[in-house]
């Protein structure tokens, strides 16, 4: 057990998908832009509405009658991500420097059949783990249900920006049928689910508040970023979209993990405040080299670093509103970049 703890999301930091996405894009017809239109809707429910007892990320519930419509299993659930995970470059490399490091977790709104995969992927323990627990065998429709939720589907892709329709759908009708039951238990580990599952690290850990390193890149990363920033630990927006970037100390803009690690290596030993300082140097200096070694990098990130960072070295600054709108721009560029446009644009 270490005195600090690690604490990421999946998809961002350590993975290019979006799991339920692609299998959203992979299963249903029209159902790519079924789930970037219900992503929206969610975003608005969360940021606009602020929809008392809504958690950002529950695209992922409002996806599964469409789900269940197409007759998926648990069983294509665990084969689609097993076969479907696209990892950031040197993400393994970070996690295997963790290892010997701090306690390390993932907290993710993604469905638990993924997050085992990529688990098992990353060699990172299933039991440090946090995701949304949904079994879709037990999710069921009559043949009545099923025309409605075919019909539903229809308007919504005609209808894409009508959520007082999405309103009606979800919380009037669908929420009258049998399945809703099952659907409304599913907690989602997104927004207030994950700074949950931090206090529940901190505890199992037996840390303070301030030894955390959180690192995330969406709209269900803003409490527990806002609340590593609130009590003195490390918050870091990595390639993120505006929600992250609103709340995080730190941003990082990098097609690698290694800019991650450097962070990481350098908060292992010593505070936050030494961080910082690094990334002041890190901005400041032009000999990057010699700043390294003055910070007593390990050598294995250390080599890393400059052999990925040849030609240009990552972003890596402190987020304050003079360069917020700069750092936002490149990031959600980056961001588009390595995870493709269609994922890079979900909240």
């Amino acid at each position: 057990m270490f005195e600090k703890s690690y604490i990421t999301d999946c998809e961002g930091p350590l993975t290019l998908n979006d799991n339920a996405y692609e299998m959203a894009d992979k299963f249903i017809e029209n159902g790519g832009e079924l789930f970037k239109i219900l992503s929206l809707y969610d975003d608005y429910i969360v940021d606009i509405v602020k929809k008392e007892n809504y958690k950002a990320g529950n695209t992922l519930k409002l996806i599964l009658p469409f789900f269940v419509v197409e007759n998926l299993t648990n069983q294509d659930f665990i084969d689609f991500s097993k076969d479907n995970i696209y990892a950031v470059r040197d993400s393994k490399f970070l996690l295997n420097y963790l290892k010997n490091a701090m306690n390390t977790y993932i907290v993710s709104t993604s469905y638990g059949q993924y997050i085992e995969a990529v688990s098992n992927y990353m060699q990172l323990p299933f039991e440090n783990t946090f995701y949304t627990k949904v079994d879709i065998d037990s999710l069921k429709l009559n043949d009545e249900e099923i025309k409605k939720i075919i019909e539903f589907k229809d308007l919504i892709l005609k209808n894409p920006d009508d959520y007082e329709l999405f309103d009606d759908i979800f919380f009037n009708q669908i929420s009258k049928m049998g399945i809703y039951e099952k659907i409304g238990d599913i907690e989602v580990v997104g927004g207030e689910g994950k700074k949950l599952a931090i206090d529940e690290i901190i505890r199992r850990d037996d840390i303070n508040q301030d030894q955390i390193f959180y690192i995330g890149d969406s709209i269900t990363d803003v409490e527990p970023l806002a609340f590593a920033h609130k009590n003195n630990g490390i918050s870091v927006s990595f390639n993120g979209n505006e929600y992250p970037l609103k709340v995080a100390e730190i941003a990082i803009v990098s097609p690698s993990a290694v800019a991650t690690a450097v962070i990481a290596n350098v908060y292992a030993e010593n505070d936050k405040n030494y961080v910082l300082e690094f990334i002041k140097d890190y901005n400041d200096s032009e000999d990057l080299e010699k700043i390294f070694d003055d910070y007593n990098i390990d050598e294995d990130i250390k080599n890393k670093f400059f052999e990925v960072f040849a030609d240009e070295y990552p972003l890596i600054q402190t987020v304050t509103d003079e360069n917020y709108e700069k750092i936002l721009k490149v990031s959600k560029e980056m961001r588009n970049n390595i995870r493709g446009q269609n994922i890079g644009e979900l909240g």
